[in-house]
């Protein structure tokens, strides 16, 4: 299988807010087996999204690359 061009994003820490360096990405609620259906965020021209399945706030940081702050929600698959 290959590997998610999409960075992926999780909300585990339960934080109320996730600093992403991207305006595209995948948000997966939580780890699996408790994740969510990954929704595709698109934030265009906006600061910032909300994901209309978790209601987790993400909030765009050009600063972070393909990165999260907090580092904890950014989804890596082990193999």
């Amino acid at each position: 299988m290959a590997d998610h061009a999409i960075p992926h994003f999780h909300n585990d820490p339960g934080v109320p807010v996730i600093r992403v360096g991207v305006k595209e990405f995948m948000c997966m609620g939580a780890s699996p087996p408790m994740d969510h259906p990954h929704i595709f965020i698109d934030m265009d021209g906006e600061g910032e999204a909300i994901c209309s399945y978790c209601s987790t706030r993400f909030v765009y940081d050009a600063s972070l690359g393909a990165h999260a702050v907090p580092p904890a929600c950014e989804w890596s698959a082990t193999i």
